[in-house]
């Protein structure tokens, strides 16, 4: 047999290190994804004004504000990242209101 033709056997062994490596190396070489931290709602933002956002539900005399709805129990925020799915990008905050506010399920 020649020196130079890898076998059968050699490849199917280099294979199964290779595998069983790879678990533990691709996670240093991916490294880790860290969240950025969303940026504030700036009270410019055009789809703020549509929506009549305030940062203290307790300041709006909107015509559609319920007494204790903001943000903290509204369907569109979550309150981990304080993000909300009508402001892309942006976080808001839990005592904020909006007219798309809706009470969470």
């Amino acid at each position: 047999m020649n020196a130079q033709s890898p076998s059968r056997r050699r490849f199917l062994v280099r294979a199964a290190v290779l595998a069983a490596a790879v678990p533990f190396v691709a996670p240093a070489l991916v490294g880790s994804a860290a969240a950025q931290a969303l940026k504030p709602l700036p009270a410019d933002n055009a789809t703020a004004i549509a929506l009549a956002y305030v940062a203290d539900a307790k300041s709006t005399k909107h015509a559609s504000f319920k007494p204790g709805s903001s943000c903290a129990n509204c369907q569109f925020f979550t309150a981990a990242t304080g993000a909300c799915t009508l402001f892309p990008g942006f976080s808001v905050p839990a005592a904020a209101w909006c007219s798309a506010w809706a009470k969470k399920a």
